[in-house]
């Protein structure tokens, strides 16, 4: 057990004493120095695993806010992106039609029939072509009996 030293007068202690006075005080610091270094090696790698642990915890819970965040983030240029996308798809498609209808124009203007006219045309064709057929499904049936031609009787000259 450690012994307090008594508070003494230094000025009246002989230089034997005062040798041996310095000496206790000495002894005393420097086991005081190996104890709180036996107390910082035992309780020191408790701390350092208290730090570790705490370390670890904040470093999750700073990773699920910055992975909130970049979420988050990502949802709202998602977004923007979308939104931005179709406004261009709009306007390309007013750009086409435009295109399309000036196109459609001057091919009318040099005489081009359209798509349409064509269409139609086809159309005309089609119903000239089942006409025709009725027409020529008919017509067998009234020439099966080819009527008979008629002779006129050559009248003979007498001589």
């Amino acid at each position: 057990m450690v012994k307090k030293l008594p508070k003494v007068d230094m000025s009246k202690l002989t230089p034997a004493q005062l040798s041996e006075s310095v000496k206790d005080s000495a002894q005393q610091i420097w086991q005081a120095g190996l104890g709180a270094f036996n107390r910082a090696q035992a309780e020191g790698s408790k701390a350092y695993e208290s730090l570790v642990k705490e370390g670890v915890s904040i470093q999750r819970k700073t990773q699920s806010a910055a992975e909130g965040k970049i979420s988050e983030a990502t949802s709202k240029m998602s977004t923007i992106a979308t939104d931005i996308s179709s406004k261009a798809s709009g306007q390309w498609d007013k750009l086409e039609n435009i295109f399309e209808e000036r196109v459609a124009k001057a091919l009318n203007k040099l005489g081009v029939p359209s798509a349409k006219d064509i269409n139609a045309l086809i159309a005309r064709i089609d119903e000239l072509n089942k006409a025709v057929q009725k027409l020529s499904a008919k017509a067998p049936a009234a020439k099966s009996a080819p009527p008979a031609k008629k002779t006129k009787p050559v009248a003979r000259k007498q001589v």
